[in-house]
């Protein structure tokens, strides 16, 4: 078991708990308060802030998590709350005061270590961009966050007499029989109907919200902001936009093979939206494990064949409880690993139902969670706080990466040749959909004054754009403007998405390394992610032994590759 060192307690005291804002105000006051008058001095000062910082990420960590596995635990709702609407709007504005102070030491451009100017320079655009107007309603924003939340965790149907998550639903539509999976398709959206007009009516709110917040902080339009919230030293709008075009000209028509090949296979007439996650020979959907200690038994398994130290990594979260996996009523959605600074070890929340998604939804956040375990004893937590292009790096190369060992998982030759072809199409697919979040979100923020109607409209040309010409969803109009809710990043992240297509894009030439050289790739990719955000993403990518490039060519390239690969299976 891959043992992990808790960060020690030097500027805190071992007992401290957080529980409220004056129970951590204290430690902010003697950081503003103290003499920094060397180099050595500044760096001692720097540790004693991020302990603050670990100590403070943590707690608020397990709030959320707690909130999350059950939304209707009024108790852990109520603390994360609390925490987000009475202690981090405090921290915000400490966390400016230190940050001028710091940048405000002559010593400062004597800290010349890996990692300081990256740092350095992170902290410069936030204090550009920080107004203390803003503090109060990015508090608003995320008890927003958590209402949405709340509002999809309580969607269940019901189905054959029990009535069942979201989640459960959804693995009905890999079942052979089309007339099951459409009605499973249209309770689905009779649901998520139900409480259409609430999500409309929130990310309404949310929107105007956010617009305040970017001409508060100088900038014309929200998306502008969070490129500089966000820290994208290293891309730009313009560069998501050829993003969405190279996927329009060389990932959409692909696509569009892969469904007419699909079509053909299931003897449809046309393709339906809820005949894409059939197996096209007709056969019954994969059921890779009976339940959720199978599948950490077998994500183990696959770990350890590709590196043992990875499946140790694994082990010591599970002998410490860091592993919540199976779906359940009233439990949030979605799928996330929480780093845990302080602690160390993080914590992997999702909901398995016992599909092949969840099979890759294990080991992509199981990537995630190396990353926290190769990053822990980086020495300032700003190192840590690494960007999500290469944060996604991590889990999306991992996928790819475990993929000649899943005969782990699939022991009969037939149901592994259907796992990785369905991983491989997903590889292909998922690009126009990060596509689709990316310039919808383009589009909903540069033009804030909007109603809810011209947004569905904009949705629903953006879904047609990258959609592709062989799904049929003719009388589907109310289905099709409903999809973009259940998109928890356009509620909770706004603006981080395009990421995945990035990353995406990284993954696919990580693989193609490990295909030519499996140990040389699998030690850049630890290389690489071990850095943390101490280089900037270039420099990241080229340790991984990959380029950081979103050109047409380049994504050709790539597309090819998984094509061929595709094709080989």
């Amino acid at each position: 078991m891959r043992t992990l060192e808790p960060a020690r307690r030097n500027f805190l005291p071992e007992t401290l708990v957080v529980s409220d804002w004056g129970s951590i105000a204290p430690y902010f006051r003697t950081l503003a308060d103290r003499e920094v008058d060397s180099a050595v001095e500044l760096e001692s000062w720097l540790r004693d802030l991020s302990e603050l910082e670990a100590v403070l990420s943590e707690e608020g960590g397990w709030r959320y998590i707690r909130m999350s596995v059950d939304t209707r635990d009024k108790e852990a709702g109520s603390r994360y709350e609390s925490f987000v609407m009475d202690v981090l709007p405090e921290v915000e504005k400490w966390t400016d005061r230190l940050q001028r102070k710091l940048m405000d030491i002559p010593y400062v451009e004597n800290l010349k270590g890996e990692g300081y100017p990256v740092y350095f320079r992170g902290i410069r655009e936030q204090l550009r961009i920080f107004r203390e107007a803003n503090v109060p309603i990015q508090a608003e924003l995320r008890a927003m966050a958590q209402e949405y939340g709340v509002i999809i965790g309580a969607m269940s149907v019901e189905w054959k007499g029990e009535v069942i998550t979201l989640p459960k639903a959804a693995s009905i539509l890999e079942s052979p029989d089309r007339e099951e999976r459409q009605a499973i398709f249209e309770r689905i959206a009779m649901r998520r109907a139900l409480d259409r007009e609430k999500l409309d009516g929130l990310f309404d709110r949310m929107i105007a919200k956010r617009k305040v917040v970017a001409v508060n902080a100088g900038f014309a339009d929200f998306r502008d902001y969070m490129y500089s919230a966000l820290g994208r030293f290293d891309h730009g709008p313009s560069d998501a936009l050829a993003f969405h075009k190279s996927v329009e000209k060389d990932v959409v028509p692909v696509v569009d093979r892969l469904h007419t090949e699909r079509k053909e296979r299931l003897g449809l007439d046309g393709l339906r939206p809820w005949d894409l996650s059939v197996d096209p020979s007709g056969k019954p959907p994969l059921r890779p494990f009976r339940d959720v200690a199978e599948l950490v038994v077998q994500t183990r398994k696959v770990f350890n064949e590709l590196d043992p130290w990875f499946a140790e990594c694994l082990s010591t979260m599970q002998t410490m409880g860091r592993l919540d996996l199976d779906s359940r009523d009233g439990k949030a959605p979605g799928g996330y690993n929480y780093p845990l600074h302080e602690s160390g070890p993080p914590f992997i929340f999702m909901n398995a139902v016992g599909t092949t998604d969840d099979v890759i939804t294990m080991v992509h956040e199981g990537g995630h969670a190396v990353h926290s375990f190769l990053t822990h004893s980086l020495p300032i937590t700003g190192f840590k706080n690494f960007p999500s292009e290469v944060a996604e790096l991590a889990s999306m190369s991992m996928e790819l990466l475990t993929m000649d060992h899943w005969h782990l998982i699939y022991p009969d030759p037939v149901d592994l040749k259907r796992a990785k072809r369905e991983q491989l199409e997903r590889v292909l697919t998922v690009l126009p959909w990060v596509a689709t979040i990316d310039a919808f979100q383009h589009a909903v923020y540069t033009h804030p004054e909007w109603t809810m109607a011209e947004r569905t409209e904009e949705w629903a040309r953006t879904h047609r754009r990258f959609g592709g010409s062989v799904v049929d969803w003719s009388d589907l109009e109310l289905e099709r403007s409903m999809l973009w809710q259940k998109q928890l990043h356009l509620f909770e992240v706004p603006f981080y998405y395009i990421e995945y297509g990035i990353a995406q894009l990284g993954a696919i030439a990580v693989w193609r390394n490990y295909k030519r050289d499996p140990k040389k790739a699998v030690q850049q990719y630890k290389t690489a992610l071990s850095l943390g955000y101490t280089r900037p993403l270039p420099e990241i990518y080229e340790a991984a032994g990959i380029r950081f490039d979103l050109s047409s060519n380049y994504v050709r390239e790539l597309i090819g590759f998984v094509n061929d690969e595709l094709d080989a299976v």
